[in-house]
């Protein structure tokens, strides 16, 4: 034996064992996945593939992990999609030094395009990057979860087929069969307003007097999610008096209904008792509640009510109690 020689057989197996390892570290789901979101529009154009597209929290987010270790790192689940989809995984992790600065601007770019609020989000797209589809954590193990997106696709199928029989009518019917097929897919507002303008401005033309409602019913449920992406804006600054301006303007809206207004409004009360303003609080929530007296909601709005008096009583009680300690300690 020759002592110093190197073994570069055992070098070489040593190496690509670290690079699996290396792989997998970055991949929460394990081998298939990729994070170049260019590179897997153009791998499924090429494939004739779907793309699966995974938002998630890999070191962080609980369902994240439990989506992971339940389904995406099962050879079922591996064997469920190989010919469906390509794998797209757009992690956002506590610790930033897993991605490159470019792969972390690309994640924060589409986070914002697809409207992402919570994680996981998985959305299943076409080669071109158009949303058919939103799910997220599904319990029942790696079949269940590719039977899920099995029925997922078939929905697909059937709006794709309804694009084309609406092509056949003309005026309200057209405009109607295009509302079903877009309402099918049960996508966001904005996403939807953001990836099928074609269909929508197709809406327009065949209805130009929206005799559907769909235009001024998509114009509002847009408008919605900015109020709640600019609320949560706002509390994120802790500005109290910008929030309550927001609300405010948000329920002069033409559009909404009076549950809908409801329900800003006892945003109000909310921001109110954040602030511990206890009377104001119970002021907004009673005139939430005379907005639409027989909602569903009254029976929660009755029980925040009482919540509220209570903590004003408490507040209310606090200085007295105070006050008797300090005439404890001066006796």
């Amino acid at each position: 034996m020759v002592r110093g020689r190197m073994n570069t057989r055992h070098l070489l197996t040593v190496s690509c064992a670290a690079l699996v390892a290396l792989h997998s570290s970055v991949f929460a789901g394990g081998e298939g996945w990729v994070s170049d979101f260019s590179a897997a529009k153009k791998e499924a154009a090429e494939s004739k593939k779907d793309m699966l597209v995974d938002f998630t929290g890999s070191d962080w987010c609980g369902w994240c992990i439990k989506l992971v270790d339940e389904v995406f790192k099962h050879d079922a689940f591996k064997e469920g999609v190989k010919d469906k989809f390509v794998l797209v995984e757009l992690d956002f992790p506590k610790d930033k030094s897993k991605l490159s600065e470019a792969t972390q601007k690309q994640n924060e770019e589409l986070s914002e395009k697809y409207g992402i609020r919570g994680f996981p989000t998985i959305y299943l797209m076409d080669a071109k990057g158009r949303p058919y589809a939103r799910t997220g954590y599904q319990e029942g193990g790696p079949e269940k979860y590719v039977a899920h997106l099995d029925e997922l696709r078939a929905t697909k199928a059937k709006t794709d087929a309804a694009f084309v029989a609406a092509e056949k009518l003309e005026g309200v019917a057209k405009a109607t069969a295009l509302v079903e097929a877009l309402n099918g897919m049960e996508l966001e507002p904005a996403v939807v307003s953001d990836f099928y303008g074609d269909v929508i401005e197709a809406i327009k033309k065949a209805d130009p007097e929206d005799k559907t409602g769909y235009v001024k019913t998509a114009l509002v449920r847009v408008k919605l999610e900015e109020f709640q992406m600019k609320l949560n804006e706002f509390a994120m600054k802790q500005d109290f008096d910008g929030a309550v301006k927001l609300v405010d303007e948000t329920m002069t809206l033409d559009g909404l209904e009076k549950d809908e207004v409801q329900r800003i409004a006892v945003t109000k009360a909310l921001i109110f008792a954040e602030q511990q303003k206890w009377d104001e609080a119970i002021k907004a929530l009673d005139e939430a509640k005379a907005i639409a007296p027989e909602s569903e909601i009254i029976g929660g709005m009755n029980q925040m009510r009482e919540q509220l008096v209570n903590e004003q009583t408490k507040a209310a009680e606090q200085p007295k109690e105070e006050g008797a300690k300090d005439e404890e300690k001066e006796g």
